[in-house]
């Protein structure tokens, strides 16, 4: 009896043994932003001290288990998840405080950018490879995996718990399995989905998201870790048949293989979470996601409780991530290397870029440089990879640069229901040696707005950067046709046409990280043709002024605006200061009993300044501020309306720029308003905007002889201008739906829906 009851403890000692040492693999699939369920699903297990000894993932299932094997908590994924930082390296944007803005081209109504390249004798047009850009990406995994990366020594099995990804090789069409190297890089390519972002190289493989070949690994999981058990979590949903306007679902299917997500009940289980309306990148979403996971961990944790029998107390976690945290070094680079590059110039000045002739840079002050060095049009992108040096105890950054092809095109425009469609296409060709020089020309083409201009550009990286440009610009504007309303209007509008040469020579210097001073001198030309009535024919000849002037200008200007149109944040200050001289001439047409020719010379002096702002008031709610100004002590034009036409604007909202408004220009002006913008998600917005015009000293016509003069009362008349428009923003452009209110006569209120942005080339004055 004795013999049996030993046996018996003996026997129940051993299972209680193998349940001791019971290994447990946890498994995550791919599935974008429903994937952040996952970080749920890690902290139900943890906090009912289910042990988690291995973790493997593909694509968003890669990136949530390289980040818990790196030491992160659930809490604090789910706080990276949540932050500003991940926002802008998920959808390629560059936040506020690193948008370099001395190195932004001129702006222009571009919406897409082809690059033409030299091949075998041939030029080859290179359309667009990925929609999100890539910089904030590679530079957020180097970031946040470079002192982990020091911590297991390139070995993602001596993480704090072992991890393994999956990407597939494009040129293969194999499943590649990452086990070591740079874990950022590894959670880059396991999470690269093609169209959406631009596939990296490992060890001379081309790699894509993981998700294309196997999305699910547990498989190469019971294979590399043998773990007695397998937890997984799908998020994805199997491939379902797409119709033949579903673009996006026929990619997926074409990319996507079958996964088989099934695991037996012999080797573990398998926990799924079904979503309805998650896309890939519904990040914003994470509250649902996050709710949803926990609901399926909590829903099978007792099966899971059931399996696994072994105990992982919380301070015993604790522990084994405080000791792997402690191993990460602080960041710190020392030597930098520059690949891709072959000038040895160019590599000079990369490096000379970055460390300023300092021995050891942190992490902030690379970051600061890394993004004014993408900035720069002449580097196509720059992959940071660092390398952590054991006998120095610094980083050795290594970077990766791919040079801008020398020729560029742009096209773009603005398609409108109103007559204010313009297409637009630019040419550009670059080279970069010591210095960088640009070359380039647009066109602009449409019934309200024509115009071309050529010139170039020349950077010079010396200690205080500087830029010399000359631009010469041919602009053309028809505000006859552009007042021609679709909607709610059948009142004729004012004839105006408007002709305008500039030859500009320019230069500039930074001013800190979104500032510039500059200094330029312009010779300009310029023809307003117009009626003095409203009651004319097509045989009548309109009346003509010209203006030919030279104007010296010098300038301040600080802009950070996250948006060329329609923007959400950040800021645009600018001061200037301009002396013109110039001669004016009229030529009086067919309407006027006079028909004497006049000329007149101008000498004045014109100081502007304007400052936008935004101010986000949280999530959902951002508030505008618009002021602006001009002081000149100019005389007044020959007539009214040449008066006018010579008068500094007050173009606030974009639907306004189409438009010609006497009673918004003024040569001694103060104006400004508010805007308040709401923000139903991270691309689109509604944005009502109200502002207020005064002239000082306002330029009033004389009904006897159509002259101009000036109030003797300061301050006489305000005018009124709003805006409430519905913003999409799309990665080519926005589209808005606008409703413009305007005090003047006759129409006030304009409806019109548009697709892309309403820019023009620079006036001369």
């Amino acid at each position: 009896m004795n013999r049996k009851l030993t046996l018996l403890f003996l026997i129940l000692l051993f299972i209680v043994r193998q349940a001791d040492a019971q290994s447990v693999g946890l498994v995550l699939s791919g599935g974008g932003a429903k994937g952040l369920a996952h970080i749920s699903v890690i902290r139900v297990l943890e906090e009912n001290n289910i042990p988690i000894d291995y973790i493997a993932g593909t694509s968003i299932g890669a990136i949530v288990g390289a980040l818990y094997a790196a030491g992160y908590t659930p809490d604090q994924m789910e706080e990276l998840f949540r932050s500003d930082d991940f926002y802008f390296w998920s959808t390629g944007k560059i936040q506020k405080e690193f948008r370099y803005y001395f190195k932004q081209p001129e702006t222009q109504p571009s919406w897409i950018q082809l690059r033409i390249k030299k091949k075998d004798d041939k030029l080859k047009l290179i359309p667009p490879t990925n929609i999100i850009p890539e910089e904030q990406m590679d530079f957020a995994f180097m970031e946040i995996m470079a002192a982990t990366n020091a911590a297991c020594k390139y070995n993602f099995d001596s993480l704090m718990v072992p991890f393994f990804c999956i990407a597939a090789d494009i040129n293969s069409g194999k499943p590649v399995v990452l086990k070591k190297g740079d874990l950022g890089e590894a959670i880059r390519a396991s999470m690269t989905v093609p169209f959406y972002f631009k596939p990296i190289e490992i060890d001379d493989k081309l790699l894509f998201d993981g998700g294309i070949l196997n999305n699910f690994p547990h498989d190469i999981m019971k294979q590399s870790f043998k773990p007695d058990i397998i937890i997984g979590h799908k998020v994805a949903k199997g491939l379902k048949e797409a119709d033949s306007d579903d673009l996006r679902q026929q990619i997926s299917n074409l990319i996507m293989r079958p996964t088989d997500y099934k695991i037996s009940a012999k080797e573990g289980i398998l926990l799924t979470t079904k979503f309805d309306n998650v896309s890939l990148l519904d990040f914003q979403k994470i509250n649902s996601i996050l709710e949803a996971g926990t609901k399926t961990a909590e829903l099978m944790i007792d099966s899971i409780k059931t399996r696994i029998k072994r105990r992982e107390p919380t301070s015993v976690l604790t522990k084994k991530r405080a000791l792997f945290n402690a191993k990460k070094p602080e960041i710190l680079f020392q030597n930098i290397q520059v690949q891709g590059v072959k000038d040895p110039m160019q590599r000079k000045f990369i490096i000379q870029s970055i460390k300023h002739n300092r021995h050891v840079i942190t992490l902030s002050e690379f970051k600061r440089e890394y993004f004014k060095l993408i900035a720069d049009e002449h580097i196509k992108s720059i992959r940071p990879i660092s390398r952590y040096n054991a006998k120095t105890g610094y980083f050795d950054l290594h970077l990766k640069v791919v040079p801008e092809n020398k020729i560029e095109v742009n096209i773009g425009g603005n398609i409108s229901t109103k007559p204010i469609n313009q297409g637009f296409a630019s040419f550009a060709y670059r080279t970069y040696k010591s210095r960088a020089y640009r070359l380039s020309s647009n066109i602009y083409f449409g019934r309200f707005y024509s115009s071309f201009k050529i010139g170039g550009r020349i950077d010079y990286p010396t200690k205080l950067p500087f830029y010399l440009s000359g631009y010469s610009t041919f602009n053309r504007w028809d505000f006859f046709s552009s007042s021609s309303e679709l909607f709610f209007e059948d009142v004729r509008p004012p004839f105006v046409i408007q002709t305008e040469n500039n030859h500009r020579v320019e230069i500039g210097f930074p001013l800190g990280l979104h500032g510039k001073v500059f200094a330029n001198t312009t010779y300009l030309y310029s023809s307003d043709n117009y009626y003095q009535t409203d009651v004319f024919n097509k045989d009548d000849e309109p009346d003509q002024t010209t203006f030919e002037a030279f104007v010296a200008q010098l300038g301040i200007e600080n802009y950070s605006l996250n948006y060329k149109q329609f923007a959400t944040s950040g800021a645009n200050r600018y001061v200037s200061a301009k002396y013109i001289y110039g001669k004016e001439t009229d030529i009086p047409g067919t309407t006027l009993s006079t028909k004497r020719r006049t000329s007149v010379n101008h000498s004045y002096f014109l100081l502007k300044a304007h400052s936008t702002k935004y101010f986000n008031l949280g999530k959902r709610f951002t508030l505008g501020e618009t002021l602006e100004g001009v002081l000149s002590n100019k005389n007044l034009f020959q007539n009214y309306r040449a008066t006018k036409l010579s008068a500094p604007g007050f173009y606030p909202t974009p639907h306004s720029k189409s438009l010609f408004i006497e009673n918004f220009h003024s040569n001694n002006y103060v104006a400004g308003g508010l805007s308040a913008l709401f923000n139903i998600n991270s691309a689109m917005h509604l944005r009502v905007e109200g502002y207020a015009f005064a002239p000082i000293f306002e330029e009033l016509q004389n009904h006897d002889d159509d002259t101009a003069f000036k109030s003797n009362q300061p301050f006489e008349n305000f005018y009124f201008q709003g805006m409430a428009a519905l913003v999409y923003q799309t990665n080519v452009g926005p589209i808005s739906l606008m409703v413009n209110y305007y005090d003047k006569k006759n129409s006030t209120f304009y409806t019109t829906l548009n697709f892309g942005y309403i820019l023009f080339n620079k006036r001369g004055l």
